[in-house]
């Protein structure tokens, strides 16, 4: 995860440096999700076929090549974009092939505190990359975040091929073509997990890529002389950050106690109207927003790992790697969008030093989680209507 965040973490400093405006900023922060999106399908589906590993250490190589064409060629937004793509096309070959690893030994809460402990971890790793992110630009150069962002995936490629078991791959030969997931689609179970994800993604990693930029903001609201500057909005993003996993592994556990599907709506509704709301906390003493952004980010987590394990439980153990590709493409999809449109939203409602434009950026994003109840209502409909059929 190490070149993950650092795009995001430095955003300011871009910004400033190459005088981009919130629409292009946000294009260089989604574009790393079309990179995944282009990459999951087929390096998530190849799991299921291929011992997942090499998937993995190939996708590692990638990351490793998008960081370091960061440090040494990007210089504004063309060059950008290109490194970003490949960093994101990176990540698509190791987030979901490497839970695909993980979790196929495994069944029932086993596997289901496995997913979540991996999904924490990912929060982990995008903290200690905001962090490190951060410490190295401000003590020496952006480029060293992106070199240190090179290091760390060439790390876990070699962690993963030497330590970790072979995956899981079909003993027969595959009845559907590789992009075939029609099979996946069809389980409708799985179907109601993969929107969920979508609308989880589309506010998580949105708020993620524009959180710095946020509190940077925030400090020049302060009064005179306890403004914080951009890079130490890192360090206290990171902090943030730090909260995602420990909420991921609780709603996890709370899913298994009172019941998925009750603790997915119950923390994606909360998060839905806290974020349509986060952008009045600019304003705040800088104590109250860093608590303010705690509390929000950890609601946000909090569905998290139940939803990945619920659609992990719900697919046939052949069709998982297929099941993880559309879940993690839609979720992606959904999270580029989300990206691009807080950009935009910023830059039509007055710009990033307008408080009003930063509260109709949340709203944009928190929107959806906000009518949770309304697909919740809609979900029951429809399994009423399932269990009277059958």
């Amino acid at each position: 995860m190490a070149s993950f965040a650092a795009y995001a973490t430095l955003l300011p400093l871009f910004q400033k440096a190459w005088g981009l405006s919130n629409t292009e900023a946000g294009l260089i922060g989604g574009i790393a999700f079309a990179g995944y999106m282009t990459a999951v399908p087929v390096l998530s589906a190849l799991t299921d076929r291929v011992d997942s590993r090499r998937i993995y250490f190939g996708a590692c190589c990638l990351s490793a090549l998008g960081a370091a064409g960061f440090a040494l060629f990007a210089q504004g937004l063309w060059t950008a974009l290109l490194f970003q793509f490949v960093i994101g096309a990176g990540l698509g070959g190791t987030y979901m092939p490497g839970m695909k690893t993980l979790t196929d030994p495994l069944q029932g809460s086993a596997q289901a505190r496995a997913t979540a402990f991996y999904a924490a971890c990912f929060g982990v790793g995008s903290s200690l990359s905001i962090f490190a992110s951060g410490w190295l630009a401000a003590n020496h150069s952006w480029q060293a975040a992106f070199v240190f962002g090179t290091v760390g995936p060439l790390i876990a490629a070699s962690l993963v091929m030497l330590l970790m078991p072979p995956g899981h791959t079909r003993k027969e030969k595959a009845a559907t073509a590789l992009l075939d997931f029609r099979p996946v689609l069809a389980n409708r179970v799985t179907r109601y997990y993969i929107l969920g994800y979508a609308v989880h993604s589309y506010e998580l990693f949105t708020q993620r890529a524009w959180m710095v930029a946020f509190i940077a903001f925030s400090a020049t609201l302060q009064p005179a002389g306890t403004a914080a500057a951009a890079l130490s909005a890192a360090t206290l993003a990171a902090i943030v950050n730090l909260r995602g996993p420990l909420m991921s592994v609780t709603g996890n556990e709370l899913a298994l106690r009172f019941g998925r599907e009750r603790i997915i709506f119950v923390f994606m509704t909360a998060s839905g109207l806290f974020t349509c709301g986060l952008g009045f906390a600019a304003g705040l003493p800088s104590a109250a927003v860093f608590v303010v952004m705690c509390v929000h980010y950890g609601l946000m987590l909090g569905d998290s790992a139940a939803l990945t394990a619920g659609a992990i439980g719900s697919a046939h153990a052949d069709q998982r790697g297929a099941m993880l590709a559309v879940y993690s493409f839609i979720g992606f999809s959904a999270a580029l969008v989300g990206t691009l449109v807080f950009g935009v939203v910023l830059d039509l409602a007055g710009g990033n030093r307008s408080t009003q434009a930063w509260v109709l950026a949340y709203v944009s994003i928190g929107i959806f989680g906000v009518f949770a109840p309304v697909a919740r209502v809609l979900h029951k409909i429809t399994k009423r209507k399932i269990n009277e059929n059958n």
